[in-house]
Formats: C-alpha cells, sequence, structure tokens
C-alpha cells in the first residue's frame, strides 16, 4: 500500500515529499495565471512531474499507482479545466501503467513478484521517459508527414501555432509558396506570424477576419494548428477558427490541422459544461476601460476558442500520420484506457 503521510517517513523522504508538493503548486498557479504558453510545454511539465510522482510512490500495486496518478492528476486539472492537455497526460500515463503492470504479470514467471517488476519499471521509466521528451520528434514527424502536401500554391492560416510556423519554414526551403494569414483579432496572434514568415523570405499577406471568405476563392489548402483534437474528430481551436472552416468548405479547399497526438482528448463539447471548454479573458482589447460609461452598459464577451466541428476538417496530421476526423475513435482507443475517460 502507499504511505499516505509524511510522518512516519524519513527526514530524506519528507523533504522529497515537500519538494515535489511544492513543483505541483507552482504548476497548478502557472495554469491558473496562463503563463506556460503552448499546449506542448503544459503537457511535458505534466508528464515530468508525474514521473516523480511515480519515482517517489511507496505503492506496491499498481492500483495504488494509478491512484496516486488519478489524485495528483485531478489537482492539476482542477487548476485549469481549459487545459486539455493536463488530463491527456494523465489519461496517458495510466494506460502506459496498465501496459506495464500487464506485461509484467506475464512475465512473472521469469522476473518473481509481478507488483514488485512493476515498481522497478515505473522507477526506471519505460514508456514514460520516451513520452516526456516529445517536443524535437513530435515536431519532426509532424513537419514530415505533412511536407510532401505543399506544392507551389497559396497558403491560408490562422493565429499563430508554432507547428504550423515550423512547417511553413521547413518546407520554404524545397518549395515556393504564398501565405495569407488572418490577423486572429483581438490578439493579433496572426501579424506576430506574418513577422516571422516574412524575415524568413516566405511571402505573407495579411488580412483581416472579416475578409476570410472574399479571399477564400483564391486559396488552395488552408493551414492551421488546434488547441484540442475532441473525441468526435472536432476541434478546439483559436477563435476565428469556425469561419474560416466554414469558407473552405463553401469553396471546397482542404482545410488541414496539424496537431501532435497529445493534443487527443477523450472530451466532447457539451453545451451544458462550456466553462471546461472555453475561456474567456479580459475584454480591454475589445474595449478600452476608458470607455467606462460606455462599458458599464455592455457586456463584453471575449472568447478564446472557436469549436469547428468534424465535418469541416479533411485531415489530421500529426506525428504518426495522416488520419480523417471519422478515425479519431480508434486513435482514443489506442491512446487511453477507456475506464480513464473519466477521472
Amino acid at each position: 500500500m502507499c504511505e499516505k503521510s509524511t510522518e512516519n517517513m524519513p527526514s530524506g523522504d519528507t523533504e522529497k515529499a515537500d519538494e515535489l508538493n511544492e513543483k505541483l503548486d507552482a504548476f497548478a498557479r502557472d495554469l491558473k495565471q496562463g503563463s506556460i504558453e503552448g499546449s506542448y510545454n503544459v503537457a511535458y511539465r505534466t508528464v515530468s512531474l508525474l514521473r516523480i510522482v511515480i519515482a517517489q510512490s511507496k505503492c506496491t500495486s499498481a492500483k495504488d499507482v494509478m491512484a496516486n496518478v488519478i489524485k495528483e492528476g485531478k489537482r492539476l486539472m482542477a487548476a485549469q479545466l481549459t487545459e486539455t492537455a493536463v488530463g491527456n497526460m494523465v489519461r496517458r500515463v495510466l494506460k502506459i501503467i496498465r501496459e506495464e503492470y500487464a506485461s509484467a504479470l506475464r512475465g512473472k514467471s521469469e522476473e518473481g513478484d509481478p507488483k514488485e517488476s512493476l515498481h522497478k519499471m515505473l522507477l526506471a521509466g519505460g514508456e514514460i521517459d520516451d513520452f516526456s521528451q516529445p517536443v524535437p520528434n513530435l515536431k519532426a514527424s509532424v513537419l514530415d508527414a505533412i511536407s510532401e502536401l505543399i506544392i507551389e500554391l497559396e497558403i491560408r492560416t490562422a493565429g499563430k501555432s508554432r507547428t504550423v510556423e515550423a512547417f511553413l519554414k521547413k518546407a520554404a526551403k524545397k518549395r515556393k509558396f504564398q501565405v495569407i494569414v488572418v490577423e486572429c483579432a483581438p490578439f493579433f496572434h496572426g501579424q506576430k506570424l506574418a513577422v516571422s514568415l516574412a524575415r524568413a523570405n516566405i511571402e505573407t499577406t495579411v488580412i483581416n477576419d472579416s475578409a476570410v471568405f472574399a479571399i477564400m476563392s483564391r486559396v488552395n489548402k488552408v493551414i492551421i494548428g488546434t488547441h484540442t483534437v475532441m473525441a468526435n474528430g472536432g476541434l478546439k481551436a483559436v477563435n476565428g477558427s469556425h469561419a474560416i472552416a466554414l469558407a473552405a468548405k463553401h469553396y471546397s479547399v482542404p482545410l488541414l490541422v496539424c496537431a501532435a497526438m497529445f493534443k487527443l482528448s477523450p472530451q466532447y463539447l457539451c453545451s451544458y459544461d462550456q466553462d471546461a471548454f472555453n475561456k474567456f479573458v479580459s475584454p480591454k482589447d475589445v474595449m478600452n476601460f476608458e470607455e467606462g460609461e460606455i462599458a458599464s452598459k455592455v457586456q463584453i464577451d471575449n472568447p478564446v476558442f472557436d469549436y469547428v466541428p468534424p465535418e469541416l476538417v479533411t485531415l489530421y496530421v500529426s506525428n504518426i500520420g495522416g488520419n480523417a476526423p471519422s478515425y479519431v475513435y480508434r486513435l482514443l482507443s489506442e491512446f487511453y484506457h477507456p475506464d480513464d475517460h473519466e477521472l
């Protein structure tokens, strides 16, 4: 069984437990404040902390190990419900624990006690070590998978996805193309992307959000990033993505989504659970506080995300290849255990 308190722990173990709690609290605080940039960094820090949780665990059974991971995972998930990468990583680690324990049971005749074997494998890290260092590997895999899709053409993108930015810069070394970037008001992340692409000598044009439909007829492909791939194949993407997807559908322009598998979530969009889906930030970018008299009479919503239904998506390109939205349910069964969908 796991030790539930630090009262009877040796002083060294107590210090490690206190240090771990400080790291978990610091991460939860960063999630609440929104000071972590990018889903990848959220996923990486989540797995790194869970790796320490498992390494310091005194559990002797898979059930107790998973209970410990779920406990700390829920603590982190509650800090920021909209950061689905946290829950995704918790579920992925739980799936790895189940697989490691099953492997230990199959080999118990040679390895001895499966509980002891499980703990040794978890301490060694196993697949968790591989999974906790995905960045260069995941990005390189996504770029390689999509690079052959670009020929001389005009591309439309939106916002500032680091994966999409890296892909366009890599593709520009081999092919010539133009990029049209939607500025994505009121945050204007698209302007930052356009500046970065222009510095890489990529012919780039910035348009405002209202011009999306008018310009779409001259676009060959739309390539966007996403915050989350939902269980039904839909997207939780940057605000404005739905309008772009609708315009692309109208003109029969393929919509490609660059998304590493740590963004795959078993969650669905529920009309009664908008708080867990969207994030509403300060409306200061929409209306200045100096206009106080007017602002006090108006309710201003400034959502961060849009929902894009699966029928508007042509292809997901990830580190494991390209998949249609209808195939997402199979990917869920490969990456997560059904019992862990609801933590």
